[in-house]
């Protein structure tokens, strides 16, 4: 199964100390040039930025269509990371994107993309034993100031039979 990988999803599980679960849940990951740049290059330095760099699991690939990241960076008012992210899972025939901004979302499910948040990685972590405590990775996000509300945090963990924050 092919899963691509916006920034964030990397970031975000570099922060809260969990990285490998991502490695643990889909084995490859593909990113494209940009996401890498964004992440090792002009985040040097800040989380995720080495552990993206020695991944033996992240796959760093150019995007063919190079014309349509202008373009819908453009039309879409989006980063290049996330378009970039959406083109790779296009031209690869990903079975899933992991993206979390709402906007690049909604673009790639226009695209017939599956996406997938990093609560819904977390969550996914937790039902298959990678993340043993999910109230303390969402209490891990917080801390760092990783911006998700609140609610949708109770919410996943009400569904898991599992103390409000």
């Amino acid at each position: 199964m092919i899963v691509v990988s916006n920034a964030s999803p990397l970031i975000t599980f570099a922060r809260i100390n969990l990285f490998q679960v991502l490695k643990q849940l889909f084995g490859d990951i593909y990113i494209s040039r940009e996401v890498y740049g964004e992440i090792v290059v002009q985040g040097a330095g800040q989380p995720g930025a080495v552990e993206t760099q020695k991944a033996d699991w992240i796959r760093v690939r150019n995007i063919m269509h190079t014309s349509l990241l202008a373009q819908w960076h453009a039309v879409h008012n989006l980063g290049f990371g996330e378009i970039a992210t959406i083109i790779l899972a296009k031209e690869n025939g990903a079975k899933l994107a992991l993206i979390d901004e709402r906007k690049a979302r909604l673009l790639a499910n226009s695209e017939r993309i599956n996406v997938m948040g990093s609560v819904a990685v977390l969550e996914m972590g937790y039902d298959r034993g990678y993340v043993t405590d999910l109230r303390r990775a969402y209490q891990e996000l917080q801390l760092q100031g990783i911006r998700i509300d609140k609610r949708i945090l109770d919410h996943s963990l009400a569904s898991f039979g599992l103390s409000p924050l």
